[in-house]
């Protein structure tokens, strides 16, 4: 039967947990709640305390208070409708929520590669030229490149968007692959482009980061002071665990020679993705800092102080 001839599809079932029993999928969702809220709750207290705190008023937080902004949307755009999902088993969503959800993944996905990259500048320049540190990394700079990684997102929801509104759906109405597989129009070209599109992004911006921790490495080891290396190796170590996380993910789903992965591959993946690496952040790069943790402890004295006088 032609397509022409098929009923349009107006809203999808995801199938992702569908085979779960209904009592582990209730744990699951009491656990995904706790895991948002602390995972919210730890990028908040980032912001608010790079905001009051003058120490903390640097390139670097600003960076990371961008990034922790930027990752409340990104673990909310999944990780609402994933609780939704386990606690009601309501497993349906419309076919512009899912366009929508899709697009911002997307759009805030590549932001966040991007801004991974400067977070890896900044740290490269405050190492390797802390001498003038001060006169490149110039508050204008900073603002320009987290508006490049911002305009940049933007550009690929635009895309994202024209991209899904080209396909036609009018089969099965079941996501339990790729969304690509589920119209009734060629999807081919769309696919091998955004493909494309994805391995550069992602394959790119990974190639800039490891230039810069190398470009690190090769700056600290010829060091006098072993503390002064091993304080080094220690936040480089640190950093490049979460980015093994997010980039090794981000390989797994999107730079891979077949369109044919697992539903459970898919789903572990995706997880990872979006609630363990954004849960971690914020205690790699601020919650261990010295800095941030007096800060935090300053201010919780003082409003504990106008509590309790």
């Amino acid at each position: 039967m032609g397509a022409e001839n098929e009923t349009a599809v107006t809203e999808f079932i995801l199938e992702g947990f569908s085979g779960l029993d209904q009592r582990l999928q209730l744990f699951l969702s009491l656990l995904l709640l706790l895991i948002y809220l602390t995972t919210v709750m730890g990028k908040a207290t980032i912001i608010f305390l790079l905001g009051v705190d003058h120490r903390l008023q640097t390139p670097m937080y600003f960076f990371i208070s961008n990034l922790a902004f930027l990752e409340i949307w990104f673990t909310s755009s999944t990780s609402i409708k994933l609780f939704v999902i386990l606690s009601s088993g309501r497993r349906t969503i419309s076919l512009s929520s899912c366009f929508a959800q899709s697009c911002f993944y997307f759009a805030l996905g590549c932001t966040e590669l991007v801004l991974l990259v400067v977070m890896s500048f900044d740290c490269y320049v405050a190492i390797c030229q802390p001498l003038h540190y001060a006169a490149i990394m110039k508050p204008q700079l900073c603002i320009h490149l987290v508006v490049a990684a911002w305009v940049i997102g933007i550009t690929a929801f635009s895309y994202c968007l024209v991209l899904l509104y080209k396909l036609t759906f009018c089969g099965s109405n079941k996501i339990h692959s790729p969304l690509f597989k589920l119209s009734c129009s060629d999807p081919s070209l769309l696919w091998k482009t955004d493909s494309v599109l994805l391995s550069f992004i992602i394959l790119g911006s990974l190639c800039l980061i490891l230039a810069f921790y190398m470009g690190i490495l090769f700056c600290i080891l010829p060091l006098p002071a072993a503390a002064g290396r091993k304080k080094a190796f220690t936040t480089c170590s640190s950093h490049l665990t979460t980015l093994a996380i997010a980039y090794g993910s981000c390989i797994a789903l999107y730079v891979h020679p077949s369109r044919d992965v697992s539903l459970e591959t898919n789903r572990t993946v995706a997880l990872l993705n979006t609630v363990l690496y954004p849960l971690l952040n914020p205690f790699i790069y601020s919650l261990r800092n010295k800095t941030v943790i007096l800060a935090l402890n300053e201010t919780i004295a003082c409003a504990t102080a106008q509590l309790f006088p």
